[in-house]
């Protein structure tokens, strides 16, 4: 471990990284950015070349290398080891991870330090999130365009979150109390851990986005893979998967305390809706085919012919 603290900064970001020494350059060139001036750099290098990232570090001027630690693991232990290890060397109340390839805008984590300072009892805050559709050319990149994420949302709730993640790390800031009262992020998903946690803290606390524009920008790269690709589009089966996994065990862990009575039955109403909704619409469409034989067939079109020709 590189060690080079500064004392009691106000917000401690944590940046996973592994052999993508353009995205981490990018991504503390993003940080050295921020107007907000009372930060730490976790940088937890998962398996990647330690000289590279040492390298990325030592061109940043004093004032940054003054406030960022760089944790080397000599073998990759994955995203959610790695941001434990980060959280664990944190010493701000309020955290934020910052994976390599996302940015944020420069005002982001002054904002999100200022809204939390006046909503005290506030777990963290959301910023809305802007996705990017980007292309690398060696140490270039381009974009191409933007999407706002969510955009019909009018807050990140659980009620929306337990169908699918709604914010992705870059974009929430939170005090550190949430791994003190929920355990740290479980190092023993491959992906969506940050959802697994997401979910844990919206059952207990409500959460609001950042008052104004979008402050983050979700980087994604489509048909890249391995050290440019993004988990959510390089290793979507794995998503599946674990997703899979993770309502299983909630749905076990019900079942075990109430019994299958209320799941059962919710399993055969729905499904029968469904079916209800599919023949209703078979039976529209029966319907619509039956009036258009009748209206297109041979005496059909005579008799449109004929109404054209009494109208003239």
């Amino acid at each position: 471990m590189t060690d080079a603290r500064v004392d009691d900064p106000d917000v401690s970001i944590i940046v996973r990284t592994k052999d993508r020494p353009d995205y981490l350059r990018r991504a503390l060139a993003d940080i050295a950015a921020q107007t907000l001036a009372s930060w730490e750099c976790i940088i937890v290098n998962d398996g990647g070349d330690p000289e590279t990232v040492a390298g990325l570090v030592a061109a940043r001027d004093d004032a940054f290398r003054a406030r960022t630690t760089v944790i080397d693991s000599p073998e990759s232990r994955g995203r959610w080891r790695s941001a434990n290890a980060g959280v664990l060397a944190a010493r701000a109340a309020l955290l934020v991870l910052h994976d390599d390839d996302d940015t944020w805008d420069a005002d982001f984590l002054e904002r999100a330090t200022d809204y939390l300072d006046a909503h005290p009892t506030r777990a963290g805050v959301v910023s809305r999130i802007e996705i990017v559709w980007e292309t690398r050319d060696g140490d270039r990149f381009s974009e191409e365009r933007r999407e706002v994420f969510q955009e019909h949302l009018t807050a990140p709730s659980l009620s929306d979150t337990l169908l699918f993640n709604r914010f992705v790390p870059i974009g929430f800031v939170y005090r550190r109390r949430l791994h003190e009262e929920h355990g740290l992020y479980d190092d023993s998903l491959p992906v969506v851990g940050d959802w697994a946690f997401n979910l844990k803290v919206l059952t207990h606390e409500e959460l609001e986005y950042l008052p104004g524009a979008p402050a983050v920008q979700w980087r994604q790269r489509t048909g890249s893979s391995g050290a440019d690709g993004n988990s959510v589009i390089d290793s979507g089966d794995l998503h599946r998967t674990v997703d899979a996994r993770i309502r299983d065990a909630a749905l076990r862990e019900y079942v075990q305390a109430n019994g299958t009575g209320l799941v059962l039955y919710l399993t055969k109403f729905i499904d029968q809706r469904f079916v209800d909704v599919e023949n209703g619409v078979r039976g529209h469409l029966s319907d619509v085919e039956a009036r258009l034989r009748h209206d297109l067939g041979p005496r059909g079109l005579l008799r449109s012919v004929a109404r054209r020709i009494r109208r003239r």
